[in-house]
């Protein structure tokens, strides 16, 4: 019984081995496409660590679609790290629309990045790219504001080591910037914006890039901001600021000096109350020496009286007083 059970077990895994080896559904699939794929392409295709299915399911739609494929192409194609499917759907899209492509040229867009299939589509149907509002400034400091729409087409021969959209938008937007910025006034953009399509498209903003420029159409045109009176108030604001701190500067060196006036007329007051001081003293050492006599300073006194009583008279009479 044992021994019955271990060879149904080896049969089971021979089978199971047979059928992961030899996909036995899908061979019969390719021989009824009339697709020849014999037993041992399958089975090295396993070894070779290729899934069957992404081989032949794209060989029979280019067998049905009447193209003639190498097998070997397709399978070195997927371990390449291409994608076998997307190639060939792009060879029967460039063969219904009458393109010269062969796989060579499918399979090396299709492993430098680009999706071959996409680029056959745009080949056939131009596509439009539309950009983001571009705002450019014209020579009276208004500021326009445009969007533009950008139909291509895709250049088989240049996909591979070409430049993608964003730099058609990025040529587009620079040459719609030089447009504007070389117009005089903001409304010669405004009356002729068509001016702007055909002078951006006369630069040859599609060379080096995969893409054929077709037309270049302003969708809109939209006035923006008034950039140079908007300069020139920050100018005007700029210069306010410094005449205003210079004439702080000159306000502080005034009150500066005004101090230090005030400070040289303390400085002599002080002198003059130090030299009165001394006017005693030495009237005393005259007294002492007998150079002055009780006399000589009474009628001193008298003059000094008279002096300022005839000061009061006439500050009395002056019609120019103001502490009345």
């Amino acid at each position: 019984m044992a021994i019955v059970l271990f060879l149904a077990f080896l049969v089971l895994v021979a089978f199971a081995l047979f059928v992961y080896f030899i996909p036995i559904g899908l061979w019969i699939s390719a021989m009824a496409a009339n697709v020849k794929v014999s037993l041992a392409n399958l089975v090295g295709m396993r070894l070779r660590r290729v899934r069957p299915q992404t081989i032949v399911l794209p060989l029979i739609k280019a067998t049905k679609a009447g193209l003639r494929i190498d097998i070997s192409k397709l399978e070195a194609h997927y371990l390449a790290g291409g994608d076998v499917d997307r190639v060939v759907d792009a060879l029967i899209a460039a063969e219904r629309a009458g393109m010269d492509l062969d796989f060579s040229r499918a399979a090396a867009i299709d492993l430098a990045g680009r999706d071959v299939r996409e680029a056959v589509i745009i080949s056939v149907t131009p596509k439009v790219i539309t950009t983001e509002p571009i705002a450019a400034m014209a020579k009276n400091g208004i500021q326009v504001v445009v969007t533009a729409r950008v139909t291509v087409r895709a250049n088989i021969d240049r996909l591979v080591g070409g430049a993608g959209e964003e730099t058609i938008i990025a040529r587009v937007g620079e040459g719609i910037v030089s447009t504007v910025g070389s117009s005089s006034n903001h409304n010669q953009v405004l009356e002729n914006p068509d001016n702007i399509s055909k002078t951006v498209l006369a630069k040859g903003l599609d060379a080096g890039t995969a893409f054929e420029i077709l037309s270049i159409d302003i969708a809109d045109v939209d006035v923006g901001r008034n950039i140079g009176a908007e300069l020139q108030m920050d100018q005007a604001e700029a210069d306010k600021n410094i005449a205003q701190a210079k004439a702080e500067e000159r306000r502080a060196m005034a009150v500066a000096s005004e101090q230090e006036m005030k400070a040289k007329v303390q400085e002599m007051h002080a002198k003059v109350v130090e030299a009165e001081a001394e006017v005693p003293l030495a009237m005393a050492e005259a007294f002492r020496q007998g150079n002055l006599g009780v006399m000589d300073y009474y009628n001193m006194m008298n003059v000094q009286a008279d002096t300022g009583m005839r000061r009061q008279i006439s500050q009395a009479t002056d019609p120019n007083r103001t502490d009345r």
